[in-house]
């Protein structure tokens, strides 16, 4: 569906690589990838649709086709793309279709929109061993997609969680997350 867009540039700086995740609302996914090392940037946005440059509104009415996503701008030389692989599938449930917890419809998918062949062969080959080691207890759903277009969302949701967290959905969602970050990654926290 992506095709229908044009393809969004992203300017990367000499040295540093870009990785695109969507694993259900985006507050989610930004708070834990703010705290990597090696993380540079985070921008909450959206991907993967059909719609140009989208408001939130309709992307929540799931009929622009995208996803809530994160991209992440990381310094290879200080965590690897697989690193942030781990993490991604570490901290949220790629075994729901559409959803996340109390979060439905298609912009909650789990997805990762690939930039390069390499980023693609890793997901794949990490998704199939996840799957046949039976980490989860349901096959990993997971999107790999050719990364298309990306549409950062409003200022509002930007640094949403570090802005809001005594918000109820920040206690209740997004810090289990967090928690689950530093507990099962210490070692490649900020």
């Amino acid at each position: 569906m992506s095709d229908f867009l044009p393809k969004t540039e992203v300017n990367v700086p000499a040295g540093k690589e870009l990785a695109t995740f969507g694993a259900g609302c985006f507050w989610c996914i930004e708070a834990v990838f703010q705290r990597v090392k090696g993380v540079e940037s985070v921008v909450s946005g959206y991907s993967g649709g059909f719609v140009p440059d989208p408001p939130y509104r309709e992307v929540c009415n799931g009929t622009t086709g995208h996803a809530e996503v994160l991209q992440i701008v990381f310094d290879p030389k200080i965590v690897s793309f697989e690193s942030l692989l781990e993490i991604f599938w570490g901290t949220h449930d790629p075994t729901t279709l559409n959803r996340q917890g109390n979060d439905v419809g298609p912009q909650y998918r789990s997805a990762i929109f690939y930039h390069s062949e390499e980023q693609r062969a890793l997901a794949e080959e990490i998704k199939l061993s996840l799957d046949q080691k039976n980490i989860f207890p349901m096959p990993i759903v997971t999107e790999i997609t050719e990364f298309a277009n990306f549409y950062p969302a409003e200022n509002h949701h930007q640094d949403f969680y570090n802005q809001n967290g005594v918000q109820p959905y920040c206690q209740f969602v997004i810090k289990p997350k967090v928690d689950k970050l530093k507990r099962y990654f210490t070692d490649r926290l900020k």
